[in-house]
């Protein structure tokens, strides 16, 4: 059976490097909810979730000092019976397996209005496990074993952050020029960065870089 919810509204914490989207989410479900703590990165995450034990923390994926996976290690190693649900711009297979294989009990994305976000808090505190519904194919994919889950987390461990960014909006048909917009950089840097993804995944060009990224749904 679910564990039971306390009563009265869900105690949350949000957790994203952005204190923008922090005061967003805030104002969308802090009638519907107590928002109990707030953290931009791991460390203080892990302090303030660890002190005010919240029915739910709204964890992104990428966030400073080793991103959400390292935010559901550190407390649930303390806390085991914390329940988190992912929220995250991100909807890449790899940040979806990797959080839930972590111990999240759930993943959307930030495409989601209020409303959806306090019912998926609400079903998630209530022991339900919630996905936007294009991720769940993600995870029916990983234990079904058409994702060969081994193999993607070997690859991707070789890449930095930045390089799994540049390689996703490559794989999606960005030019040079608007990785470089999209992710504050020079063109110079993309170029640095597609050709070392492609000598540390031993791939000859952009058009096999897009197949590897395809097969594996990263895009």
């Amino acid at each position: 059976m679910p564990d039971a919810v306390p009563a009265g509204p869900s105690r949350v914490v949000v957790v994203d490097d952005h204190a923008m989207f922090r005061t967003g989410v805030k104002a969308e479900i802090g009638q519907a909810v107590r928002v109990v703590g707030e953290a931009a990165d791991v460390d203080s995450a892990v302090e303030v979730i660890t002190r005010t034990k919240p029915d739910v923390v709204l964890l992104d994926v990428h966030l400073p000092g080793g991103g959400g996976v390292e935010v559901l290690r550190r407390v649930h190693a303390v806390a085991p019976e914390q329940k988190f649900l992912a929220l995250s711009v991100s909807d890449a297979a790899e940040d979806v397996i990797g959080v839930i294989r972590g111990g999240a009990r759930g993943y959307v994305t930030k495409s989601i209005n209020g409303a959806e976000l306090v019912d998926a808090i609400r079903r998630v505190a209530e022991g339900d496990a919630v996905f936007s519904p294009r991720l769940a194919g993600f995870v029916l994919d990983a234990f079904s074993g058409a994702i060969d889950l081994a193999t993607v987390d070997e690859d991707l461990d070789r890449l930095s952050q930045r390089e799994r960014e540049v390689l996703r909006l490559i794989a999606r048909g960005y030019a040079y020029k608007e990785v470089a917009r999209e992710l504050f950089i020079s063109i110079k840097t993309v170029e640095t960065h597609v050709s070392s993804v492609l000598r540390k995944l031993q791939l000859s060009n952009r058009h096999q870089l897009t197949r590897w990224a395809t097969d594996r749904r990263l895009v």
